[in-house]
């Protein structure tokens, strides 16, 4: 399991990175406070420890943006013991509320319990990032500079491919059988339909010429 640690003051980060790691927890501590979400989703972590105090922009903030993206679970850890800031942040989506200083050992047992109750009932959300645009496909969703727009099924499982393949070619033969399971008695031209709507989406967010055509071989998103 993977925990991304969201904490400006590095003595408690670097503790409780290494506490958990003695759990076999991998953990990441943020380096970018002005892009809290690109390292999240790089990471693609199951839970994130959240400070409410940060710099930039506060941990209110940063969990209203990440419940955007995913369900994954926060667990804000905070020195601010009052109901309000309590209250506010299970309003905003958090899971739990650890007020510091804390015990290492509560602090595990919270984050297990968490993990064992989200993750053997639950999915997992699977989010990919390239340039800023984010790419969730559990709802089929795509998320850029504060734009979000939903893609069909095959836009969504084409685009996918596209990301997980950054850099290489994937071939109209691949995407077709990825997407119909065969390439027999698939017009080419139903690929180039789902192909075209998906830039279109992605030039109306400003986004042109992100996927790449190779005439003659297939499609790619370049870095």
């Amino acid at each position: 399991m993977k925990i991304f640690i969201v904490e400006d003051d590095q003595v408690i980060a670097n503790k409780i990175k290494q506490y958990l790691g003695r759990w076999n927890y991998e953990s990441l501590i943020v380096k970018d406070f002005q892009n809290v979400l690109s390292e999240l989703v790089t990471f693609d972590p199951q839970l994130v420890l959240l400070d409410i105090t940060l710099p930039f922009f506060d941990g209110y903030y940063w969990c209203s943006e990440i419940r955007k993206l995913t369900n994954i679970p926060i667990v804000f850890i905070s020195s601010a013991v009052d109901n309000m800031n309590i209250l506010r942040a299970i309003e905003l989506g958090a899971d739990d509320y650890i007020t510091k200083p804390f015990d290492l050992e509560i602090l595990n047992a919270k984050i297990q319990a968490i993990l064992r109750r989200t993750y053997d009932f639950g999915e997992t959300s699977h989010l990919l990032e390239h340039h800023g645009l984010i790419f969730n496909s559990n709802n089929f969703t795509i998320s850029y500079q504060d734009q979000e727009m939903e893609l069909t099924k095959n836009e969504a499982k084409i685009f996918q491919k596209l990301m997980e393949n950054k850099d290489s070619i994937v071939t109209r033969k691949k995407l077709m059988l990825y997407l119909w399971e065969s390439e027999s008695y698939i017009d080419d031209s139903a690929l180039y339909t789902n192909i075209n709507r998906l830039r279109k989406k992605l030039t109306q967010m400003g986004l042109r010429d992100f996927i790449t055509t190779k005439k003659g071989e297939g499609y790619l998103i370049e870095s």
